[in-house]
């Protein structure tokens, strides 16, 4: 599934993207952990809701893949632990974490049971996982694929679907306690695919594309030009 070259697209990719303070709120109550609690963000990118997190009194640690990405990161917080590794071999020991988090990432793993295993294992008993993503039953929606058709399609084809996603999940031992929506907020504070939908003049802008993997990686400049 893995797609994105971060090392390439990682420079500026702040630029557009930080913590939405809505989504913060859902992964803090989500997760329901006392301050102290160690949470681990995987695929934690530049660190914008580990470093969030870790403020509001989780000890947290990033596990991230692209050195570039990490190197941004690493300027939030010293605090948090900030370690290279990917989903699929976590570079942490059985059972140290009370929680974990992954926010839209998972699209970028290359296995996806074997990256809910490596939490699953990274986690005390019981321990909350929680995950945001994208789906391609929701992105093969989007108006965006009247203009873009060929990178929607490749957007949906590197996504997981929610029964492969449910089903990942349960064979990695873990108990799916609830699933819930999201649509997207006049609010939003990090700028991913759909976040301009009512607003689609930001799409003509090169640095508001430049912070999301399909203009970044999956659309051709033919494709883009004419689009736009």
């Amino acid at each position: 599934m893995a797609y994105t070259d971060y090392d390439t697209i990682g420079t500026g990719y702040d630029g557009t993207r930080q913590a939405d303070a809505y989504l913060l709120g859902r992964l803090w109550d989500l997760l329901a952990l006392p301050a102290g609690a160690r949470v681990l963000d995987v695929g934690c990118g530049t660190g914008n809701y580990t470093s969030a997190l870790q403020v509001l009194g989780l000890s947290m640690t990033g596990v991230e893949p692209s050195e570039r990405m990490l190197a941004e990161a690493r300027t939030k917080d010293p605090e948090v632990a900030w370690v290279i590794g990917s989903a699929e071999a976590l570079p942490v020991a059985d059972g140290s974490f009370h929680g974990a988090i992954a926010t839209l990432t998972t699209h970028h793993w290359t296995d996806l049971e074997q990256g809910f295993s490596e939490v699953q294992r990274a986690l005390l008993p019981g321990s909350p996982f929680v995950l945001f993503l994208a789906t391609p039953e929701q992105t093969g929606r989007y108006w965006l694929s009247h203009y873009f058709p060929d990178a929607i399609a490749r957007s949906c084809e590197v996504l997981p679907s929610v029964p492969a996603t449910r089903s990942s999940l349960e064979r990695a031992g873990f108990r799916i306690a609830a699933e819930e929506p999201y649509a997207i907020r006049p609010t939003l504070q990090d700028l991913f695919l759909y976040s301009a939908k009512e607003e689609p003049q930001r799409y003509l802008d090169e640095g508001f594309r430049k912070g999301i993997s399909t203009f970044a990686a999956l659309t051709g400049s033919d494709e883009l030009n004419t689009g736009l």
